[in-house]
């Protein structure tokens, strides 16, 4: 009997015979459908998505029903495709995950009560920075920041430091890697000073900003550059809770790492 089999890269939309990575095709591209939805879009029709994720639209609709049959994905009535249940719930798990209690949020409050100012974590979802956790400070007047609210990378301290640690090009974001932190005046917002320092996770990876905030009257760029290494020995300790101890793997640039 004459094999009429093809290989996987000849068959159009399937998964090609590419180099091995670790990695397996099928969940790489169910990832990049689910992280195809952009803040604040609701749905997005077959081809919008077989756009951004550059797959041929039979490839994004076997994949996007087969996320649908685990609720990940759910089609409308339209026909076009939104966020299931399911990742709503995946985001609920990993934001409970985090060890908010035991580790992050004891790490600010110590921050706060130092500093006397507000302090909190950021973390990089696509390229946009949100709140994870944050603790007020004492002051009567005081900066505020909404926990979960999407904010831009390239505006404010704790933006760019998370882009300058992944990796960033360009000589303001080589500066703030050479020097540990990076501040902010008035760069998002208007009046609301802000120092922040890199925390890194498992295996070292970047995991976010710690960042104290605070009217720019009160906190001036000497008092800023004063309290940098404050912010910075916080970053320092949560890392190294939430990363173990000091190994081969420790970045060599990472806020002032001294032994």
């Amino acid at each position: 009997m004459r094999n009429t089999s093809h290989p996987a890269s000849q068959i159009p939309g399937g998964i090609a015979d590419e180099p091995s990575t670790g990695s397996v095709v099928a969940v790489t591209r169910a990832m990049q459908l689910l992280g195809a939805f952009a803040l604040g879009e609701s749905q997005l029709p077959l081809a919008e998505l077989s756009r951004r994720c550059t797959m041929h639209k039979t490839t994004v609709l076997r994949i996007a029903r087969t996320l649908a049959m685990a609720g990940y994905l759910v089609q409308c009535e339209n026909g076009e495709w939104r966020l299931g249940p399911a990742a709503g719930w995946l985001g609920a798990r990993y934001q409970s995950g985090f060890d908010v209690q035991n580790v992050v949020e004891p790490m600010l409050r110590e921050l706060s009560h130092a500093t006397g100012e507000s302090a909190a974590f950021y973390v990089r979802e696509g390229d946009f920075r949100t709140c994870l956790v944050r603790v007020e400070g004492p002051q009567p007047l005081r900066h505020h920041a909404r926990m979960g609210e999407a904010l831009p990378l390239d505006r404010g301290s704790p933006g760019r430091v998370i882009l300058a640690f992944s990796g960033e090009r360009g000589a303001v974001y080589e500066a703030i890697r050479q020097r540990g932190y990076h501040l902010s005046i008035g760069e998002r917002e208007k009046d609301v000073a802000t120092v922040s320092a890199p925390v890194f996770g498992l295996h070292w990876r970047l995991l976010g900003s710690v960042c104290i905030s605070g009217p720019a009257s009160r906190l001036p760029e000497d008092k800023l550059n004063a309290l940098a290494q404050t912010v910075i020995a916080a970053a320092n300790r949560l890392s190294y809770s939430l990363a173990g101890d000091r190994s081969t793997q420790t970045p060599k640039v990472v806020s002032t790492w001294h032994p």
